[in-house]
C-alpha cells in the first residue's frame, strides 16, 4: 500500500501549468496549457498569492486520481498553505462520492481515502472583471454539447467555447480538430483551447501496486478548477456546461455499504450545486457553474437533436477511439439513442455497422437493460430510458441482436409511465440560461408526440 501521495513542485510558465506528483517513490506529472490565457499577467492583476490559491485549486483536483493507488495520506507539499478546512471538505466529499465506483470495482468497502491537512484559512474570493460575452460553454464535441451551443443560440444567449484535449484520449491536434468541426456548425463569439498532459492515468502503475485494480479520476471538477484562469483571463461569469438530468442517478446501490455508486455523479446536480456554490465563495466571487440541459433527461435531449441535425455527423463520443470505435458503451449507448429517436438513414451514415449485433455491445446492452448486478461504468442514460430506446428502435423496425434480447427480454413495456417520468421539464436555470427554458419545454413536447405517435402507430 501506498503510504503518502503528495504534490512535489509546480512550475508556472506565461500559458503553463506544471504539477509533480508523488506516490511514495513513484513519479507523474500533469501539465496544463492555456491557448490564450497569460498566467503572468492574471498574477500582476490578482496578485500572485490569489492566483497560487487558483493553482492549488486546480493541483487538488489533479492529486486527487493518485487516490486510486488507496494511500495512507495526502499532502498538497508546497501549496498545503492554500488548504482551507472548507477546500478540505470539499476534496474529501469529492473524493468519496466519484472514488465509489473505484472501491466497488477494488473491494475496498472500508477503505477511507485520506483528507488533506487544512494548512491556512480562507481569503476573500476574487472580485474579476466581467467581459462583454459572458457565457463560457464548455465542448467536448459530443451531442450534449451540440444541443447546448445550439439552444444559446437560439435563446440569444451570446457564448464563448471551451475545448480541452486530455492526453489519455489521444493526440491533442485529433481531438481539438474534431472538436471544431462541431464548433464549426455552432456560433461561438471565440474559441479556448486547452491541452492537459497527464502520465498517470495511463501508466503501468498498476502492476506497481498490489491490490488494486483500476484508476479514477474525476474529470468534470478537475476541468471547473482548470478553467478558473480562462474565466479570470476573459471576464466570463457563467460557465456551461451540457450535464443532463439522467447523470443524477447511479449503477446501483452497494449492499456492502448502502451506499449509491454513480460513475457520472461528478456531473450530477449535487456535484454542480456543491461546486458551484464553493467556487463563488472561496475562488471567485461572480462565476457560476451551471448546466444548460440539468433540467432534463436523455428522451428530451435525444429528440431535441432532431432540431440540429446538420449539426450530427460532427458529433463525437467514445472515450476509446475518437470519433467512434462503436465496441463500447458509450458508443453502444448513443447509437441506441440516435437510431431511436433520430431519421435511421443519417445515423448509418454516421457509425460503420450496426452496433446492435457486436457481441460485446450485445453484453453491453444486457447490462444497460438492468439485466446484470449494475449498469455499465460509463456516461450513459438510466435503464427506463435505455428500454425506452428499444421499443422506439422495435417499432420503427430497426433489427438486431440487442433489439431482439430486448424483445425478448421486455415482451411488454409500460412506455408511458416512463414517458411521464423522463420526459418533462424540472425546474428552471438562472440567469441569461433562464432563456433557454421555453426552448427545453417545447422539446420536451415535440419528443413526447414524437414518441407517442411511434408507440402508438401499430
Amino acid at each position: 500500500m501506498i503510504d503518502e501521495i503528495r504534490l512535489l513542485d509546480v512550475d508556472r510558465g506565461r500559458r503553463q501549468l506544471a504539477f509533480r506528483f508523488g506516490a511514495d517513490a513513484l513519479r507523474f506529472h500533469t501539465t496544463y496549457w492555456y491557448g490564450d490565457v497569460d498566467l503572468v499577467a492574471l498574477e500582476e492583476r490578482y496578485g500572485v498569492e490569489a492566483m497560487r490559491r487558483v493553482y492549488a485549486h486546480i493541483a487538488a483536483f489533479e492529486l486527487n486520481k493518485l487516490v486510486s493507488l488507496a494511500p495512507r495520506r495526502a499532502s498538497l507539499g508546497p501549496l498545503a498553505k492554500y488548504v482551507t478546512a472548507e477546500l478540505a471538505e470539499l476534496w474529501a466529499t469529492v473524493v468519496r462520492h466519484v472514488w465509489g465506483q473505484w472501491r466497488y470495482e477494488n473491494a475496498r468497502p472500508d477503505y477511507v481515502a485520506p483528507r488533506l491537512p487544512v494548512g491556512g484559512k480562507a481569503g476573500a474570493p476574487i472580485e474579476h472583471a466581467v467581459g462583454e460575452v459572458e457565457t463560457l460553454a464548455f465542448c467536448g464535441g459530443g451531442k450534449d454539447s451540440l444541443l447546448s451551443l445550439r439552444l444559446l443560440e437560439q435563446a440569444g444567449v451570446p457564448f464563448a467555447s471551451q475545448a480541452y484535449a486530455v492526453s489519455i484520449y489521444g493526440p491533442s491536434a485529433r481531438q481539438h480538430a474534431l472538436i471544431d468541426g462541431l464548433l464549426d456548425r455552432c456560433k461561438p463569439a471565440r474559441r479556448h483551447r486547452m491541452w492537459v498532459f497527464d502520465d498517470f492515468l495511463d501508466s503501468p502503475v498498476l502492476d506497481e501496486i498490489e491490490g488494486v485494480s483500476t484508476v479514477t479520476a474525476a474529470e468534470t471538477p478537475s476541468s471547473i478548477m482548470a478553467t478558473l484562469p480562462v474565466a479570470l483571463a476573459h471576464g466570463y461569469r457563467w460557465l456551461v456546461l451540457g450535464h443532463e438530468a439522467s447523470a443524477n442517478v447511479g449503477n446501483l446501490v452497494w449492499d456492502e455499504t448502502g451506499e449509491e455508486i454513480n460513475h457520472q455523479w461528478g456531473k450530477s446536480l449535487e456535484a454542480q450545486e456543491l461546486i458551484g456554490g464553493y467556487l463563488r465563495s472561496a475562488l471567485v466571487a461572480d462565476v457560476h457553474y451551471v448546466s444548460a440541459l440539468q433540467p432534463v433527461h436523455d428522451p428530451v435531449i435525444f429528440g431535441a437533436l432532431n432540431g440540429v441535425l446538420d449539426g450530427l455527423a460532427a458529433t463525437h463520443s467514445c472515450n476509446v477511439a475518437k470519433p467512434w470505435c462503436e465496441r463500447c458503451p458509450k458508443c453502444a449507448y448513443v447509437y441506441l439513442g440516435y437510431m431511436a429517436y433520430l431519421p435511421v438513414e443519417q445515423v448509418a451514415g454516421i457509425f460503420g455497422s450496426n452496433l446492435f449485433d457486436a457481441p460485446e455491445n450485445v453484453e453491453a446492452y444486457r447490462l444497460m437493460l438492468g439485466l446484470g448486478d449494475h449498469t455499465p461504468f460509463e456516461c450513459i442514460g438510466q435503464i427506463d430510458e435505455v428500454r425506452l430506446a428499444f421499443e422506439l428502435c422495435v417499432r420503427k423496425g430497426v433489427g438486431g441482436a440487442a433489439v431482439e434480447l430486448y424483445r425478448a427480454a421486455f415482451p411488454e413495456l409500460d412506455w408511458r409511465s416512463i414517458v411521464d417520468r423522463h420526459c418533462g421539464v424540472a425546474g428552471g436555470l438562472p440567469g441569461p440560461l433562464a432563456a433557454v427554458v421555453p426552448l427545453l419545454e417545447e422539446a420536451a413536447k415535440r419528443t413526447r408526440a414524437q414518441i407517442v405517435a411511434t408507440l402508438e402507430a401499430v
